[in-house]
């Protein structure tokens, strides 16, 4: 098993209306820095973006009526597909937005560490992007 962190942010909106809002993978450009840094483009079942590191292909969870977000990101040459969870849940009037962020196998500790706060930088961006 792999270590992990779970990341939360607490968004003031109705958690169907930001599921709406921020499911399609075209929204992920405009907040996930780690994840893109540019437009994304479709290739079938992926969608190819160049990230601050590497090149990367993703494939994201499907729209669905329950909040899941998934995907599953292949970083560069190596096809090694790391999994990122995300659910947006509802909270009353509000919503939850969870990430969980794995450690890497042979990831060290400082490493993994930044990669949690990218994850809490983009999350706020996201926050940013929505109340703004």
């Amino acid at each position: 098993m792999l270590p992990c962190q779970t990341v939360t942010l607490t968004v003031p909106r109705h958690w169907l209306d930001l599921y709406e809002t921020i499911w399609k993978p075209e929204c992920f450009a405009k907040w996930a820095t780690g994840l893109c840094t540019g437009t994304l483009s479709q290739e079938g079942n992926y969608w190819k973006t160049t990230g601050p590191e590497d090149s990367k292909k993703i494939r994201f969870t499907p729209y669905n009526p329950y909040g899941v977000m998934d995907h599953w990101i292949t970083v560069g040459s190596s096809g090694r597909e790391i999994y990122m969870p995300m659910r947006v849940i509802a909270n009353e009037q509000g919503a939850e937005i969870i990430m969980v962020v794995y450690q890497q196998p042979f990831m060290s500790d400082t490493k993994f560490a930044e990669n949690v706060a990218w994850v809490k930088r983009d999350l706020e961006q996201l926050l940013h992007y929505l109340t703004h």
